[in-house]
């Protein structure tokens, strides 16, 4: 870790928070990841040799600690007391990314593994009512082998199915890639997405009323953005048409 040559507390904290990367990863360990796949998920641009070696810099300094995995099987990652305290920090820097950075989209954030990774971490099963549930998820903008994607919940978990694991659906959610992570980030709300038709809900009985349940959004999601820019961009005409011709289709099957 580069250093600041300097004596100060802020200079010698910052030293180890601001290095590219960190937060991202005491974020993800913070939510609950441990093993390296799922750390990795979480920083997709990040090598996995550079991220060994920032995860060994971080044990040095005492900020995560690595512990035997159940059975022996490799190794998971944990914060240590120290580590715990840089997550206030962490929120603050998500509060403060709401409320004042940029929120337009720009073309390398339209990211379809971070947004399946913030599914599969946040959504909540129980939400949609007790016993094995179905939730798939059409992204309609996205070529054919990575438009659907299953979420299936039973005994307390959650599995990320990249084929239909073969049960009934329980909630069948339509929306474009962009306009899901505007949903998911809280540019636009879940009221404004399914009357804009950014987003179409189907399934039986009352679907729309469990969404909010299932997506779980994080609280960050609710924090209002100050900065005055252009407006998230409403969908085409045409776009509508066709999510509607889609939408009968696809409720048929339901």
């Amino acid at each position: 870790m580069r250093s600041y040559g300097q004596f100060c507390p802020v200079a010698k904290a910052a030293e180890v928070f601001c290095e590219r990367w960190t937060a991202l990863i005491i974020r993800d360990l913070a939510a609950g990841a441990t093993r390296f796949a799922e750390l990795q998920r979480g920083v997709p641009l990040m090598s996995p040799t550079l991220l060994s070696h920032r995860l060994r810099q971080l044990e040095a300094e005492r900020i995560i600690e690595r512990r035997r995995a159940p059975r022996g099987l490799g190794s998971t990652y944990h914060l240590t007391s120290a580590g715990r305290e840089f997550v206030p920090l962490v929120e603050a820097l998500g509060t403060w990314g709401q409320r004042w950075a940029r929120r337009s989209l720009t073309k390398g954030e339209i990211d379809l593994g971070l947004l399946i990774w913030a599914l599969e971490r946040s959504v909540k099963g129980e939400a949609l009512g007790p016993g094995r549930k179905v939730v798939q998820v059409e992204l309609t903008d996205q070529t054919a082998s990575r438009r659907h994607w299953w979420f299936l919940h039973e005994e307390g978990g959650t599995q990320l199915c990249l084929e239909d694991p073969g049960f009934e659906v329980d909630m069948y959610l339509r929306s474009s890639l962009p306009d899901m992570i505007r949903i998911v980030r809280g540019d636009v709300s879940l009221r404004a997405a399914l009357e804009q038709e950014r987003l179409d809900v189907a399934g039986p009985g009352r679907p729309r009323s469990r969404l909010a349940g299932w997506l779980n959004l994080s609280p960050l999601a609710a924090v209002r953005s100050q900065r005055v820019e252009d407006p998230v961009p409403a969908p085409s005409v045409d776009y509508r048409r066709a999510i509607s011709r889609r939408k009968q289709a696809a409720y048929s099957k339901l």
